[in-house]
């Protein structure tokens, strides 16, 4: 029996035998979720990238599943097809109306280009690390142009879309695309600058209600006005075709309120004492 029939025959052989073929399988191929995309590094240059991020693709029809590559020559970087967030540490920051302003903020991206990143990164780690200061940057820079009072209007859509373009245009350079920026605080500092601002914000509101209130005065009392000079003149054409109609039903209004009829009170709860000839009640007596 040669030696090597012994050794196949030999379970300790074989079982180092599967060994050796299980680790070469592993150095030599890997399996490539769909969350991830494989950057083959070969002698340190980036190489091919294997289920690369593509917009609008559709989970399972991606790039993922087994690849293989050369091991010892090839490496492979692993970088992460999700977004990414990063929160920016607390900044100050001064604002036109001299407020000084503390603002945290957080921005989310994701890598497109896992070459860029790799030569001008290294991992992508190091890409949220490199782009926190630019956000921190954009941020002073852009609220340093506009009051306080900007950030609780529409005008924060603006100011929002213009930090997000000055932090993608640096993050290109990293390989990777700005998704969304926000602020998440934008706070006074504890003391009397804050409970200043609150004040005058105060008196600008109370400002603004009395600004309304009188206006609507004014128009309340020209609508009346004009709704008095329509009755005067109902009246008037009333009195004109029919006086005697004109008459009683003046009369009858007058009743109404004098008598307490029909819910209405006599003003003062008076007693009055009248002849049955005279003027007041010649409506009663009927028309002759």
């Amino acid at each position: 029996m040669s030696a090597v029939q012994r050794a196949f025959r030999n379970p300790i052989a074989w079982a180092l035998a599967a060994i050796a073929v299980v680790l070469a399988a592993a150095s030599i191929f890997a399996v490539v979720p769909e969350t991830k995309q494989a950057l083959i590094v070969r002698l340190g240059e980036p190489g091919p990238v294997y289920n690369p991020y593509q917009p609008n693709e559709d989970f399972g029809h991606t790039g993922a599943g087994l690849i293989a590559h050369w091991p010892f020559i090839e490496s492979i970087i692993w970088v992460d097809k999700r977004v990414l967030d990063f929160d920016m540490q607390r900044q100050a920051v001064l604002s036109t109306d001299q407020l000084r302003l503390e603002v945290d903020a957080f921005a989310r991206y994701r890598i497109v280009d896992p070459r860029r990143m790799y030569v001008s990164a290294g991992s992508e780690r190091r890409v949220g690390e490199a782009l926190k200061p630019i956000l921190g940057s954009a941020l002073r820079n852009e609220l340093g142009k506009r009051p306080f009072a900007a950030l609780l209007s529409p005008e924060r859509g603006e100011v929002m879309d213009n930090i997000q373009n000055a932090l993608a245009r640096v993050a290109r350079q990293y390989g990777a695309e700005i998704v969304d920026v926000r602020i998440k605080r934008a706070d006074l500092p504890d003391g009397t600058p804050l409970e200043s601002a609150f004040e005058r914000m105060r008196t600008a509101r109370q400002q603004e209600a009395r600004s309304i209130l009188a206006e609507g005065a004014k128009q309340a009392q020209l609508i009346r006005a004009d709704a008095d000079a329509d009755a005067a003149r109902v009246y008037a054409e009333s009195f004109g075709k029919d006086p005697g109609f004109y008459d009683f039903y003046r009369a009858m209004q007058s009743y109404r309120v004098s008598f307490g009829v029909d819910g209405y009170e006599a003003p003062g709860g008076a007693s009055v004492i009248l002849s049955p000839n005279n003027e007041y009640l010649k409506e009663f007596s009927g028309r002759r």
